[in-house]
């Protein structure tokens, strides 16, 4: 049997399951990885923070279906791509990072070595669903096989891959294998048959459909209109049904419009979504007794609201299975076209009325983005009180958001990894002036792309959200107003092209000029920035 070195094994067993494009940065303790992945002809994308990486990874995951790898060094590397890593374990999206560790013959006290740590498996365990450590050359294709399995099986979740470093650089045999795809899970009958009578029942039934249901597009819509029901999304379920559906009300649980719509429902399929808080806001959604729910994770099927029936399975998978059980039926009648388009007006007032600062400026983005349009957004006011329930979008994946764990600094490296993922698409980032300084390198990235990239930023001087909590508490207002700078600029300077703008005027044309131009655009708008600490925005 021939022996490789354990970044050879590495670089084939990612090979084998599909991998062609990584993004990363090399390091002394990955360069047997870096090696391998030249002469294998994978693709490497070079970020210029670890962070970067892991935002890349998930955005690439998100809009191509398939886990998005990121490759770094060990020890500080993979502590930065950690929040990377929690982000993705909140929204469940198959990302795999994978590091050096310590030489299995570190002493267990340690001795000084560089990138020592105390224990970075555990920190990503801490983070991801597992942290998998090989121990030897032949453990390395098991130990991807299982990380494959742990991300595409059941619920899709980060997984961390460790490779010792001396293991990395020693020779051994390594015996090719590659993770089963499983078939897809179906509820039983049984509880197929007690939810097909809820929803056939139904005089006014609702759908909630969450990111689980990204795979189950068609599925979700066929649903729809033979129930004849309005169907509102999560924030990463946005566009799953497109938004100019006659039967979709778009994005926004949060709104009071979509709490009264469940109030008034007699039956709600919610499919692939936790209900979780950080899409609701303001406390749970009236659903006792009503709610049929459909999770490929028999713990998600109970959290956050007990249903009456549970049907745990592939959404696509059981969606087609309930689908066979319901009564046949054709397009939705005027009636139910009729009762949704009541509900999505309530909604939209919602919308706007919550939006309204950003109204203007996503008016005019609107006008630019074609229908097939992928927006990585950041959490930033313009995205969750703006973009989230007044844009809209019209494909699974459309709307890149980091829910749940929240952090910063996820949409323009996330963009990257969506534009890399699916080349044809169009692909704007929406970022914050706050947001966009916890990745502002990755610009460099983009540049050395020559993504047609928008890069808008929207800039109110400083944390406008925090900047309002503390006012509503009657806090002292400090810390949270930042000199704006130049950020057309800095775009110049990192290799893309810059353009500065004082409100919403002239951002259609900006959007549509970057959107094919020869290299990524920074459209810097102001928006209304404070005159001083603590002034209104």
């Amino acid at each position: 049997m021939t022996e490789v070195s354990g970044g050879q094994a590495l670089v084939a067993a990612l090979v084998a399951h599909g991998v062609d494009t990584v993004f990363g940065i090399p390091g002394t303790h990955n360069l047997e990885i870096y090696r391998h992945l030249a002469l294998a002809g994978v693709r490497h994308v070079s970020p210029r923070h670890e962070q970067g990486a892991g935002y890349a990874a998930d955005g690439y995951a998100r809009t191509s279906g398939r886990p998005g790898v990121a490759v770094v060094t060990s020890g500080p590397a993979l502590l930065n791509a950690a929040a990377a890593v929690g982000q993705a374990w909140s929204d469940s999206v198959p990302v795999l990072v994978v590091s050096p560790g310590l030489p299995l013959r570190h002493p267990g006290l340690g001795n000084g070595l560089l990138h020592e740590t105390r224990d970075q498996g555990a920190a990503m365990a801490a983070v991801a669903a597992a942290s998998i450590r090989a121990t030897s050359v032949a453990e390395i294709p098991v130990a991807v096989a299982q990380a494959f399995a742990l991300m595409t099986a059941g619920r899709p979740r980060p997984v961390h891959l460790e490779v010792p470093l001396d293991v990395l650089l020693e020779t051994g045999p390594a015996v090719a294998t590659r993770a089963a795809t499983p078939a897809p899970a179906v509820p039983a009958g049984v509880d197929l048959a007690a939810a097909a009578a809820r929803l056939a029942g139904a005089a006014r039934p609702v759908l909630v459909v969450g990111g689980g249901a990204r795979g189950a597009a068609g599925q979700v819509r066929r649903v729809a209109e033979r129930l004849g029901a309005p169907t509102v999304t999560t924030t990463n379920g946005k566009g799953v049904l497109p938004e100019d559906h006659p039967l979709s009300l778009g994005a926004g649980l949060q709104l009071p419009a979509v709490r009264d719509l469940v109030a008034d429902a007699d039956a709600v399929l919610a499919v692939g979504t936790e209900l979780a808080p950080s899409d609701l806001w303001y406390g749970p959604l009236p659903l006792e007794g009503r709610l049929v729910r459909v999770d490929v994770d028999p713990v998600g099927c109970v959290v956050n609201a007990v249903p009456a029936v549970a049907l745990v399975g592939d959404a696509a998978a059981t969606l087609d299975a309930l689908l066979a059980a319901l009564p046949d039926g054709g397009p939705p009648g005027p009636a139910a076209a009729e009762r949704a388009a009541g509900w999505r007006a309530r909604k939209d007032a919602d919308a706007r009325a919550e939006g309204a600062e950003w109204l203007p400026l996503l008016g005019r983005l609107a006008e630019a983005l074609p229908r097939d349009a992928v927006v990585g957004a950041d959490n930033a006011m313009v995205c969750y009180y703006g973009a989230l329930a007044n844009l809209a979008t019209h494909r699974p994946g459309s709307f890149l958001f980091p829910t749940g764990f929240g952090t910063l600094g996820y949409g323009l490296p996330a963009a990257v990894g969506a534009k890399v993922a699916d080349p044809g698409a169009p692909v704007v980032a929406l970022l914050g002036d706050g947001g966009v300084m916890f990745t502002l390198p990755e610009l460099a990235m983009a540049a050395d792309l020559r993504l047609p990239l928008p890069v808008v930023v929207v800039d109110n001087a400083g944390y406008g959200e925090i900047r309002n909590e503390m006012r509503d508490r009657d806090d002292p207002v400090h810390a949270v107003d930042l000199p704006s700078p130049d950020l057309a600029a800095v775009g110049r300077a990192l290799g893309c092209h810059g353009v500065t703008l004082d409100g919403p005027d002239g951002l259609a044309d900006a959007v549509r000029r970057a959107l094919a131009a020869d290299r990524p655009t920074v459209v810097h708008v102001r928006h209304s920035p404070p005159t001083g600490e603590g002034a209104a925005r």
